[in-house]
């Protein structure tokens, strides 16, 4: 089992992508998903801040 063996098990195909967002829609409802993503999207905005040293930018 060489590198490019280990690359390809961590791809993910479209299909792939498409059933597990088909699962979140049904686990999670139409409506809750664009909460997760804005809340997924802030914690990731406060994470590279927070990396940068931009503390003082928002108080």
């Amino acid at each position: 089992m060489g590198t490019t063996n280990a690359v390809y098990a961590l791809a993910f195909s479209t299909q792939d992508i498409l059933l597990v967002a088909l699962v979140a829609m049904l686990f999670f409802g139409g409506k809750k998903i664009p909460e997760i993503a804005k809340g997924f999207g802030a914690g990731i905005r406060n994470f590279k801040d927070a990396m940068k040293g931009d503390d003082e930018k928002k108080q």
